[in-house]
């Protein structure tokens, strides 16, 4: 690969949420991908990298990953907001979006472009696939570039665990079906970088994770 892919991950919030910023070696150019609380530390990377945001893509539409979208959208105001469509009400409704129970409503920016499973999104010479990963929330994606063997899988599965299905828009049947047919389905070196916790691989996770066994 002439360039390498970068996946910066920044650690947000009470809730340790993972939100990255995506680019290529030498380019401008990047993604923003989820913005949890706090996120004054990923916004003064990009600031101190001189980077130029090209779109925030939300994994779901959870508080955790959203919270700081409203300050990400201040200072990029024409920044192209993308999440799965199925999620598009959960921006701005505090119950959908859980920040109701914790007695802070939040509401993100409206989504401008919607994610479609199969669809490739571009960041110069590298591609991402967009895979609908539904269970822990029914908009869940994960974005799979083959070319870098990586995988942003948001809450959908975790090193050692799997995304929580006790919400009331959660469905564990299909959580496990989307790990199954849309995760298990990558080769086993693909390295996953999940919403919370460190990175795996997808063989470690098909080998060790109890909840696949």
């Amino acid at each position: 690969m002439a360039q390498k892919l970068r996946i910066h991950t920044f650690t947000l919030g009470d809730f340790q949420t993972n939100c990255f910023v995506v680019r290529l070696d030498g380019e401008p150019a990047c993604w923003i991908i989820d913005a949890g609380f706090n996120p004054g530390s990923m916004l003064t990377f990009i600031e101190r990298e001189s980077l130029t945001p090209q779109a925030l893509i939300l994994t779901h539409a959870h508080c955790d990953h959203i919270a700081g979208a409203e300050q990400v959208h201040a200072r990029w105001p024409q920044l192209p907001v993308m999440i799965h469509r199925s999620e598009a009400t959960f921006l701005r409704d505090p119950m959908l979006n859980l920040s109701a129970l914790l007695g802070d409503p939040i509401e993100a920016p409206g989504a401008t472009d919607y994610l479609q499973h199969g669809s490739v999104l571009e960041l110069g010479v590298i591609a991402f696939e967009v895979r609908h990963t539904p269970g822990h929330s029914p908009g869940g994606v994960t974005l799979y570039c083959e070319k870098a063997g990586v995988a942003i899988v948001g809450d959908t599965l975790f090193a050692g665990s799997i995304g929580r299905y006790d919400f009331p828009t959660s469905d564990g049947q299909q959580l496990i079906a989307s790990i199954r047919e849309q995760l298990l389905t990558l080769p086993d070196e693909t390295v996953i970088h999940p919403g919370h916790g460190p990175a795996s691989t997808i063989g470690q996770e098909r080998r060790e994770n109890p909840f696949l066994q």
